[in-house]
């Protein structure tokens, strides 16, 4: 069997292709999201690292494969080609991020303030994922004004950001470290 190669040359004039055959730039906005996902699934690879709760570490696997199915789904030009329905983000995986939230929520205590990202160094890096979570909605929404993004892949993204939140807490709870709360009277 031959060893593919990684490099292609197909793309050292600043294009690409999508799923499909469609060329484009490499700066398009379709790229933009995907590429965001693709940092995102990078920067949750790091968390995990960080999660000493097996449970945590499944959900977070599974999560890591889900964007790759959104990135697949993202890079697909539907008018060229048929979305693969592995590529697809349904309903139940939504519901399934929200159990996961309100488990995690549940032994949390109740927010007072705004809580500023920190605490421990793993749910330091919860919150950055949780930001590029963000970032990576937006560039998808931006996508949505000019192609077809499901519903479900936009409360995918929009309920990941908000685990995320809830799992940072979690870890600082977990590593008894307080959490850090926005002081108003700094201003």
């Amino acid at each position: 069997m031959k060893k593919s190669l990684i490099y292609t040359k197909t793309g050292d004039d600043g294009r690409t292709s999508l799923v499909g055959g469609t060329r484009v730039s490499k700066t398009h906005v379709r790229l933009e999201a995907y590429g965001t996902v693709d940092e995102l699934n990078a920067q949750i690879g790091s968390l995990v690292t960080y999660l000493t709760d097996a449970d945590d570490r499944t959900f977070l696997c599974r999560v890591q494969h889900r964007l790759f199915a959104v990135g697949s789904c993202l890079a697909t030009d539907c008018e060229r080609v048929q979305l693969r329905e592995e590529s697809m983000i349904t309903a139940a995986q939504v519901e399934d991020v929200e159990r996961e939230i309100d488990r995690i929520d549940a032994e949390l205590s109740p927010l007072k303030a705004f809580v500023l990202p920190g605490g421990c160094r793993g749910a330091a890096v919860c919150h950055v994922c949780r930001t590029v979570c963000r970032r990576a909605e937006r560039r998808i929404l931006r996508l949505a004004e000019e192609a077809e993004v499901s519903s479900e892949l936009l409360a995918y993204m929009n309920r990941l950001s908000d685990y995320l939140f809830v799992l940072a807490r979690k870890m600082n709870q977990d590593d008894k470290k307080e959490e850090i709360f926005w002081d108003k009277s700094c201003l």
